[in-house]
């Protein structure tokens, strides 16, 4: 990619930063060289590592701040302290200085910093969280992942068309397959909500794409591009594939480790064994979206390595560049007429997420 966009990064989030964030970013600027980052932060920590990486050094805007947000800062917190990097990265996009924002600090204090300084896209009700995860016929995409706990028809619809265009903007897709995830495959399982909820997406633009229930079976499976789901479903969904796949690498290692002829078969495996850990490496994986704000939001997960921060970098230039939230209002104007009856149909929330 050789756009001419700007980032702003928050350079004190995350547990090893800044020295994992220049780092990331020093990769970052190898992969897109037109790029620029404005990056907020405490100069007198981050000035001598961006002397020491001289490609991100050379891309950088450092902008000082005094305050960095904690791990265990309450978001409401959060919101009071306005010279945070976190707060100060945000201001930037929803003041034009940049097109999207990058952090790897305080998961909450992201999303509820996101929602009040950037406000949603028209027509969006409520962001989501969405992810890629590995499956049997290649990566699926993921939300919500938890900034929803409770959601409605409109919510669910909402979610599958942005799921759609990040599937088509980050996996490259021209046409992925959507599907709702339920307690079973046939029509009558599940509540209200989510049957009304099929119904809608049937009869939209996105209906050649919509499978239909798909199980927590299906998400590893990759029975379908996209798994569409409320965030106390997907988070329960996401950590449980994250402890599976923990558990699979202590037992593999539990096995290669248990006798003379285990360790002989792991020498002969072993390429087939470094393919396979390349393939499930959750640094691919890494950069969390919230789509559906004025605004790209990526999340990094807090413990990653610099690999890993430059791939949510990535993703953040990829939903730039292929101009996602444009793409995100084309598709709510496509499915709006389709909509109505069976939104106004459906039970509010029982209370805000």
């Amino acid at each position: 990619m050789s756009a001419a966009y700007t980032l702003s990064v928050d350079g004190m989030g995350g547990d090893f930063a800044p020295d994992v964030v220049v780092a990331g970013l020093e990769i970052a600027a190898e992969r897109h060289p037109a790029a620029r980052f404005l990056v907020l932060g405490d100069e007198a920590r981050l000035a001598p590592l961006l002397a020491a990486h001289k490609r991100a050094g050379a891309a950088v805007t450092l902008r000082h701040t005094p305050d960095a947000i904690g791990n265990e800062m309450k978001p409401t917190a959060a919101l009071r302290l306005r010279t945070s990097s976190m707060r100060m990265a945000i201001d930037a996009v929803a003041g034009g200085e940049a097109e999207g924002v990058v952090s790897a600090g305080n998961t909450g204090a992201l999303l509820t910093l996101s929602k009040i300084v950037m406000k949603t896209l028209p027509g969006i009700d409520r962001p989501a969280m969405a992810a890629i995860a590995p499956s049997g016929r290649g990566d699926v995409v993921m939300l919500d992942l938890g900034a929803n706990i409770v959601c409605d028809v409109r919510n669910l619809v909402e979610f599958a068309v942005m799921g759609d265009v990040f599937a088509r903007t980050v996996l490259g897709l021209t046409a992925p397959t959507l599907g709702l995830l339920n307690v079973g495959s046939e029509e009558l399982k599940g509540d209200e909500r989510i049957r009304q909820a099929a119904d809608v997406l049937r009869e939209s633009h996105l209906g050649p794409q919509f499978h239909g229930f798909v199980e927590g079976h299906d998400i590893a499976a990759g029975t379908t591009d996209v798994i569409v789901t409320d965030g106390f479903t997907g988070n329960v969904a996401l950590k449980t594939g994250e402890g599976a796949l923990k558990l699979m690498s202590q037992m593999l290692r539990q096995v290669f480790t248990s006798s003379l002829s285990a360790k002989l078969g792991y020498l002969l495996l072993r390429p087939s064994l470094e393919r396979l850990r390349e393939w499930l490496d959750p640094r691919r994986y890494n950069g969390a979206v919230m789509l559906g704000l004025n605004g790209v939001v990526v999340k990094s997960h807090g413990g990653t390595d610099a690999e890993g921060f430059a791939h949510a970098v990535d993703v953040a230039m990829d939903m730039v560049v292929h101009r996602f939230n444009e793409r995100i209002r084309e598709g709510l104007a496509r499915i709006g007429p389709a909509t109505p009856a069976a939104m106004a149909a459906a039970e509010p929330p029982v209370a805000p997420a």
